[in-house]
């Protein structure tokens, strides 16, 4: 049977990555595995990934779902390569640590554009103020066809073997966000970027754009930017926790704080401003249930023991989720190995 396989990889644009595809006709005895899937190449001189006069670059089968929008197709993520099979510079899925046992949680936010605008504004000017639209229901906090391309956005996600836990409308209007949950940090940043590539091609049949910028309406209007916030947890955090380990995580958190937010995304100084449920960019804080803190502890997480997962709320909606968790994991572990040094003195 012949398979449509759309290789699925990211290009060398700055400062984010936009999402490039093709598709490759394949013929297979049976549903190909990802082991079927054929190394395939691609013109980087065309994406900002190589020169004119040595233009081929790789695509790499990393990850294979089912693609709802077609019959006899698969969804194929990928990573680039170079000639000589190594890793692009662009390629920064293989640079991340893949602990299966790290579990993330990303939480996307997006604007559906129309016209140059947000969904819903009017042509002139801006529709009524922040309030109802978070989580809003009914014509004038929904509009027409948000709702539709959501909904239809669901199907195809679950379709395609994404663990989408929720979605729902956003505090602006024309905002909306969903949320995907994985185990290992490559699977989940896998599915992110699937999911806003679904999302991507089924607007293309409503005339609508996505707008990932973490701050599309700019800073000077009192609307909300775009977010990915990122909850996580590793098997230490959730077997042993402890206060102790708690305070080693969040004093390299704080040590690092430069660090991660070079990767959490670009214009992050426009949205980390200390406003609209957001911290400062150059301040690390944290506190429970508290959402304009770098990091919001749970509830739960306290009342476990300090086991469980915490979110980082810094993480952009342009935000690259292969460098989030690979930064956050990194972190993690350089803590780990901290405290261990001060456990060995102690001892």
């Amino acid at each position: 049977m012949k398979t449509k396989l759309e290789y699925i990889w990211l290009d060398g644009y700055e400062p984010a990555p936009n999402l490039r595809s093709k598709t490759k006709i394949v013929a297979f005895d049976g549903e190909p595995t990802l082991e079927d899937v054929p190394v395939w190449n691609f013109d980087g001189s065309s994406t900002r990934q190589a020169d004119g006069s040595s233009s081929d670059c790789f695509l790499q089968p990393v990850a294979l779902f089912p693609d709802p929008g077609r019959a006899n197709a698969m969804l194929v993520m990928c990573e680039v390569l170079l000639p000589d099979g190594t890793p692009h510079p662009t390629n920064s899925r293989a640079s991340i640590p893949d602990d299966p046992d790290a579990w993330f949680g990303f939480e996307q936010e997006y604007f559906l554009y129309k016209d140059g605008r947000p969904l819903g504004f009017p042509a002139d000017g801006f529709p009524g103020p922040q309030g109802e639209y978070y989580t809003g229901v009914g014509f004038k906090n929904v509009g027409d066809v948000a709702r539709d391309i959501v909904d239809a956005h669901i199907d195809l996600c679950l379709a395609a073997g994404i663990d989408l836990e929720g979605v729902n409308a956003e505090v602006a209007k024309g905002q909306w966000e969903f949320q995907i949950f994985g185990k290992g940090s490559r699977r989940a940043a896998d599915e992110v970027w699937i999911a806003r590539y679904l999302l991507l091609r089924l607007c293309e049949r409503y005339g609508i754009d996505i707008n990932f910028h973490p701050k599309p309406l700019g800073i000077e209007h009192d609307w909300n930017g775009s977010g990915m916030h990122c909850n996580f947890s590793t098997k230490r955090m959730r077997d042993v926790g402890g206060e102790t380990y708690f305070a080693a995580l969040m004093t390299a958190f704080d040590d690092r704080k430069d660090d991660h937010i070079a990767v959490y995304g670009p214009d992050n100084d426009m949205r980390l401003t200390g406003l609209h449920e957001t911290a400062a960019i150059d301040e690390f804080t944290y506190g429970v249930a508290n959402r304009g803190a770098s990091i919001r502890i749970p509830w739960s997480f306290v009342q476990n023991g300090y086991r469980g997962y915490l979110e980082d709320r810094r993480p952009n909606s342009l935000g690259d989720p292969y460098c989030i968790a690979g930064r956050i994991l990194q972190t993690i572990t350089e803590a780990d190995m901290a405290l261990a040094v001060d456990e060995a003195v102690a001892a």
